[in-house]
């Protein structure tokens, strides 16, 4: 009878014992690791920390157009350098074409009207001088005379009309040649093809967009713009020195050169995307020049910037 009332109490523990190893080898084993890079580290002795975004000298520049239409050659790609007034892309200009056609052919048919009109107007004005040159009156009928000197008036007056209507004529190729022109989009500075997202065939819209269809910007220099949190703005130096790496990159450190300070602080717009997110945070933003850029930098590459500063009102 002992040794029945023993087996519960065993089975029990036995069942303890082996739940507890289970567990045990359940459990993760954690290893402290070293992170694959270390994380960037200022070099100054009072530092202000911002997130910079690289971003042309020149801003970058989204190119819209003027017209609506489909585009027929596309003259650019990323990467390409570009002068001031070069064509990026052009739009199907054919009905322009042929509006000044029309235009020119309407000059044409006002000139030589014009030109019929004159030698009209030289004949009557010579036949009313005639008329008015005659010493004897009664040699010429008053009916005649006056006949004469309302065909000079008539014709001058056809003249007149005929002169409105080659400026009105030239008026209407002009803005049809502006037309033309405005169908070839051009950059509007010397720089590089950052984005190119139109292509021959496409139909665009004219006026803004919130897609561009191509960008260009000048990137030399190239500049960043840092976002300096409005709680340490009182720290910042006039012309501070900075240094940024880029994200992930913490080993390269590149000089930058204070340019100025953006005049309007601006609600921080590093957000998450979440719908009950709020932006309760603003930034005054800072523009710096990269002193020596490399080709391993490119336009809107977030990079971790320090600035150096004045120290902190805890700071001894």
């Amino acid at each position: 009878m002992k040794i029945k009332g023993l087996v519960l109490p065993a089975a029990a523990g036995i069942c303890l014992v082996y739940a507890a190893v289970s567990i045990a080898q359940s459990n993760p084993k954690r290893i402290l690791t070293d992170p694959p890079q270390s994380p960037p580290r200022s070099i100054f002795q009072h530092t202000i920390a911002a997130v910079g975004l690289l971003e042309p000298s020149s801003e970058s520049i989204a190119i819209g157009s003027h017209r609506s239409g489909v585009v027929t050659k596309v003259n650019v790609i990323a990467g390409d350098k570009v002068t001031k007034n070069q064509v990026l892309f052009t739009l199907d200009y054919r009905d322009l074409s042929a509006q000044r056609k029309t235009s020119l052919a309407r000059i044409a048919q006002a000139n030589a009207e014009n030109r019929s009109t004159k030698v009209l107007l030289d004949q009557a004005v010579r036949r009313l001088k005639s008329a008015n040159s005659l010493t004897d009156q009664r040699a010429l009928a008053t009916e005649e005379r006056d006949d004469r000197a309302s065909e000079c008036a008539r014709l001058e007056a056809q003249l007149a009309s005929s002169e409105a209507a080659i400026a009105l004529a030239q008026a209407e190729l002009e803005t049809v040649e502006t037309e033309i022109t405005r169908s070839n989009v051009t950059s509007p500075l010397d720089g590089t093809v950052l984005q190119v997202r139109v292509r021959e065939g496409e139909f665009i819209e004219g006026g803004s967009r919130n897609d561009p269809r191509l960008i260009v910007g000048k990137i030399d220099p190239l500049h960043l713009r840092a976002d300096i949190d409005e709680f340490e703005i009182s720290r910042l130096k006039s012309g501070a020195k900075a240094i940024a790496s880029p994200r992930g990159d913490s080993e390269r450190k590149y000089e930058l050169e204070f340019v100025r300070y953006e005049p309007f602080v601006i609600p921080k717009k590093s957000l998450t995307g979440d719908s009950i997110e709020r932006v309760d945070t603003r930034v005054l933003q800072g523009i710096y020049r990269v002193v020596s850029p490399d080709d391993r930098l490119h336009v809107g590459q977030q990079m971790d910037v320090f600035i150096d500063s004045n120290p902190r009102n805890t700071d001894s």
